[in-house]
């Protein structure tokens, strides 16, 4: 069985906050993001009965805006599942951590998904871009 994430984030280049709310709204059944500070959006997301809190940041890294969901319940058990419905769906470049993070993990080690679905592992920030 896939391991599951008690939370998970992803990175998204180059989309919208309106588009990353009608992809929440259409998966997650989550009402319209609403501005909570400066590049912040907050929604929360209904699934199977499961409340879903999710936390938009803007130019959270580097121009990648954060998309982070506070749930284990949510469609996609890590945050590479979740990155790669996100390239697909909103036709990014999506970066998220390889995956759980232990201490001695090297943190600037990234899964990269492009909409096109092929995958890389880069370091980040020094990936080039």
């Amino acid at each position: 069985m896939t391991e599951r994430y008690p939370d998970i984030e992803i990175y998204l280049g180059e989309a919208s906050a309106e588009r990353i709310g009608e992809w929440l709204g259409a998966t997650l059944n989550a009402p319209p993001l609403t501005p909570c500070g400066k590049l912040k959006w907050r929604t929360e997301g209904h699934l199977d009965g499961a409340d879903i809190p999710v936390l938009l940041v803007g130019k959270a890294a580097d121009g990648f805006a954060s998309l982070w969901l506070d749930s284990g319940q949510s469609p996609w058990p890590t945050d590479a599942d979740f990155a790669r419905a996100a390239a697909l769906a909103l036709d990014c470049e999506v970066r998220c951590s390889l995956g759980g993070w232990q201490p001695g993990d090297d943190p600037d080690r990234f899964l990269q998904v492009l909409p096109d679905g092929s995958e890389s592992a880069i370091d980040w920030p020094d990936s080039g871009h």
